[in-house]
């Protein structure tokens, strides 16, 4: 069996995530899309198709990695051709390899990273607006930055997700950077690994905060259970930028 890594490209607006299962199992999702290309392809059951990092519903990537195994003898050039040329066009596959057995595109995952783009010009951009989330005041990035400090290293994220059920909650955000100008502020925030929703309500506390309606002390009260964190932000600003192995 040969072990196929893809670099992939997508637009999330009208898809329910990576994958959804359990009681919201839905087919609209990338990876359905995905797989019913591959098995026209290939004429196989693709029994395993791994991804980098789960992303929501709504969420975008410029760079989501995932692999799977097939038997099929097609040279790599002609299996990214076919993917691109049969799947929905909000959805593309930039780069494919052939890569050792053992590769895992989510249990060899050093880091992850999300970008959260929103503009905040006086008038939201008509060709920006569903890809963006526009923010009607500009929020104080030094505040915004100060808290983002709170919330880097090692630390029980469970109060800033909406999980369930996870064997730990305990993760390490690398790195959080808030850029911006007079039209557009970014969130990029790097971690180890994600908790389901850690990311929008991790940004949406920082906007509060950045926005007067939060303070940064209360970040730690959120990781003590003491008070609830925010309500998570807009998908549709989120992209997962980058996943290094």
């Amino acid at each position: 069996m040969r072990n196929i890594k893809l670099t992939i490209e997508y637009d999330g607006s009208r898809y329910q995530g990576w994958t959804r299962l359990g009681k919201n199992e839905s087919n609209n999702t990338i990876s359905n899309k995905i797989l019913e290309v591959l098995k026209k392809m290939t004429g196989e059951e693709i029994e395993e198709f791994n991804c980098g990092c789960r992303t929501e519903a709504g969420v975008h990537a410029y760079a989501q990695v995932a692999n799977f195994k097939m038997a099929n003898n097609a040279k790599i050039q002609d299996v990214k051709h076919y993917l691109n040329r049969y799947l929905p066009m909000d959805i593309a596959i930039t780069d494919v390899k052939e890569v050792p057995e053992r590769f895992h595109a989510q249990l060899n995952a050093v880091s992850k990273t999300y970008v959260y783009r929103m503009t905040v010009s006086d008038v939201p951009s008509v060709f920006d607006r569903k890809h963006t989330y526009h923010c009607f005041r500009t929020p104080d990035k030094q505040l915004m930055q100060d808290a983002a400090w709170l919330l880097t290293g090692v630390h029980d994220f469970r109060n800033f997700s909406t999980v369930k059920k996870a064997k730990s909650t305990v993760r390490e955000v690398y790195e959080i950077e808030i850029y911006g100008d007079g039209e557009e502020m970014q969130i990029l925030i790097s971690a180890d690994d994600f908790l389901h929703n850690m990311a929008r309500i991790m940004i949406a506390t920082l906007l509060e905060i950045g926005l007067g309606m939060r303070q940064a002390d209360e970040i730690d009260e959120i990781f003590d259970g003491e008070l609830i964190a925010s309500a998570p932000c807009d998908p549709k600003g989120l992209y997962l930028q980058e996943i290094t192995y």
